[in-house]
């Protein structure tokens, strides 16, 4: 489980790999024009939120900054948390990850922008699977 943990805390970094974050091979000088897409990009997420038929429609800086938060907690939990809220970041950044991916298909955008989210859902999937220890057997058996 160390192998992966690393690689996987970076998913709680806000714009590593929810739909926040930016297109691939784009790179900024500074974090002012990336904030900047980020709050551009979340006005079209919060048309798009899958709550929003619900009566549940956020506004986009609070949508921005509620994922920012979920993913940083979870990342953190996932890393260096006990077990138990190891396995409970895991499912929530896995339902962080397929919200992304669903944002991303709705809006039409490009298959290469759901990529990263896709990448780090099968990581956190393997995680879950893999992460289960085979019980040990005792002498007496």
């Amino acid at each position: 489980r160390i192998g992966l943990l690393p690689l996987l805390s970076l998913l709680g970094v806000p714009g590593g790999s929810a739909p926040h974050g930016a297109p691939a091979g784009r790179r900024y000088r500074s974090r002012a024009p990336l904030c900047a897409l980020q709050q551009e990009q979340f006005v079209r997420f919060a048309e798009v939120f899958p709550l929003k038929d619900f009566g549940f429609a956020p506004s986009p800086g609070s949508y921005l900054a509620a994922v920012g938060a979920v993913e940083a907690l979870a990342g953190l939990l996932l890393a260096f948390g006990p077990q138990l809220l190891q396995e409970i970041s895991n499912f929530v950044l896995s339902v962080v990850m397929i919200g992304a991916i669903y944002t991303l298909l709705v809006l039409r955008e490009p298959l290469a922008m759901c990529a990263p989210a896709t990448l780090s859902l099968g990581l956190l999937l393997l995680l879950n699977v893999r992460g289960h220890a085979a019980p040990t057997k005792t002498k007496e058996e």
